[in-house]
C-alpha cells in the first residue's frame, strides 16, 4: 500500500459482487490498482453467514484514490444519496466514463449527468467547466445553462457551452 496515510477512504458495501465490481472499476480509470483482498474464514463466516475462503473486503485505488469494497450480504444496498462523482476535463472523458460506467446499469436512473451502473452505485460524470457556468454572474447565463442540464441524461458540455453564450 501507498506510505500516504489515508484519513477517509470511501466504503462500498456489496451484496457479493466486491471483487468484481472492484475489478472493473479499475479496468475504467487510469491510475487504478487492486491492492488487497481478504477473505472470510471460518469463524468469520460463521458469524457472519458467508461462504468460507468467499471475497470479504477488496482493497483498491481508482485513480490514486483508495476504497475498501465488502461482501456484507443483502442487509444493506446502495441509495443515490450517496454518489462518486467523476470529474472530467474534456467532453471525450465525459463520454468515456459516462459509456463504462452506464453499461449494463440502470437506464430509469440516469438525469442530470448522475446514471447507476450494474452494482446499483450511483455516479455523477460531470464536466468541471460546469461550476463556472453555473456561478457566473449572469443569473440569465445560468439558468439557461440549468435548464439544458435538466434535460439531459449525459452532460454535453458543447451544448451546455453554447446555452451559456
Amino acid at each position: 500500500m501507498s506510505s500516504r496515510f489515508q484519513r477517509i477512504t470511501p466504503f462500498l458495501w456489496f451484496n457479493e459482487e466486491a471483487e468484481e465490481a472492484a475489478n472493473y472499476y479499475v479496468s475504467v480509470f487510469d491510475n487504478s490498482r487492486i491492492l488487497n483482498v481478504t477473505r472470510y474464514d471460518a469463524a468469520t463466516a460463521s458469524a457472519t453467514h458467508r461462504p468460507a475462503n468467499s471475497v470479504m473486503t477488496v482493497a483498491f485505488e481508482l485513480d490514486g484514490q483508495p476504497f475498501t469494497a465488502l461482501n456484507g450480504g443483502p442487509i444493506f444496498t446502495f441509495t443515490p444519496a450517496v454518489s462518486l462523482v467523476v470529474n472530467c476535463r474534456t467532453q471525450e472523458e465525459v463520454d468515456h466514463y459516462w459509456n463504462a460506467l452506464s453499461k449494463g446499469g440502470d437506464p430509469a436512473a440516469q438525469q442530470c449527468g448522475w446514471l447507476k451502473d450494474r452494482f446499483g452505485l450511483s455516479w455523477q460524470v460531470v464536466p468541471v467547466q460546469l461550476i463556472a457556468l453555473l456561478s457566473a454572474d449572469d443569473g440569465a447565463k445560468a439558468q439557461r445553462v440549468m435548464q439544458k442540464v435538466m434535460t439531459m441524461k449525459k452532460l454535453d458540455l458543447g451544448v451546455l457551452e453554447e446555452a451559456a453564450a
